[in-house]
């Protein structure tokens, strides 16, 4: 077993002679004085090095293209996000062609419809000529066992007359009905964004004077207000 005590060594502590330097402190001064003092030429050396690192090591103008590059690609982001909310705004705000193209179709080809019951209300239809021949063979029919000269002309022609004037009436009111929906439907149910077409409200006005004229005509005609009935003369006395 050691029985002589450890001894402990303690750095040298001895300063240097005056005029002598330490080589590590005059390598690092001298390193200090390359990196800031002047070159040659007069000029910092600084200055001389554009690309001078900074304490992270990184070269500066490396570390300002960079943040110029995060800069306009943000910049870039944000111009497409509100370039897309624009586009979705337009979108928005633009008609959609076919709702455009639907818009009042319904009420169009009620107003047609309207006006071209009137114009039949007017002219007669088949089935008021129908109607008409059916009411003259039932005269017929009653009158053939005999009868006089006034209830022939009311049952063969008298009947038949009123028969028409009836079904032309019936068209009448329908075209009448038809063009005064069209013209106030706007006013009822969900409001329009956009107003009725103009054609519509000009055929719709259309189909509402013939149908009230074919009404005022269909009257005359049921009640023999325009054309009488023709009646027999008295047979002269023998």
């Amino acid at each position: 077993m050691n029985t002589t005590p450890s001894r402990t060594t303690t750095p040298s502590t001895t300063t240097p002679p005056a005029g002598t330097t330490d080589p590590v402190e005059g390598t690092a001064d001298a390193v200090t004085e390359d990196a800031t003092g002047p070159d040659a030429t007069g000029r910092d050396a600084t200055a001389k090095d554009p690309l001078a690192k900074d304490a992270t090591g990184t070269p500066s103008g490396a570390a300002d293209a960079t943040t110029a590059s995060d800069d306009t690609a943000d910049g870039t982001d944000r111009t497409a996000e509100a370039e897309a909310e624009a586009d979705d705004a337009d979108e928005d705000l633009d008609p959609d062609p076919f709702t455009e193209a639907r818009h009042g179709v319904g009420a169009g080809a009620a107003a047609v419809v309207s006006a071209a019951l009137g114009v039949v209300a007017l002219t007669g239809a088949w089935t008021g000529r129908v109607a008409a021949e059916r009411e003259t063979l039932i005269g017929q029919i009653k009158t053939s066992g005999g009868g006089s000269a006034a209830q022939q002309i009311s049952e063969i022609y008298g009947d038949a007359w009123h028969t028409t004037a009836l079904v032309n009436g019936v068209f009448a009111v329908l075209a009448l009905l038809v063009g005064v929906f069209v013209l106030v439907r706007p006013a009822f149910g969900v409001p329009s964004e956009k107003p009725q077409p103009a054609w519509v409200r000009a055929v719709a006005l259309a189909g509402v004077a013939l149908g009230a004229l074919g009404v005022l005509i269909s009257v005359g005609m049921y009640f023999d207000l325009f054309v009488a009935l023709p009646t027999a003369g008295t047979p002269a006395a023998g």
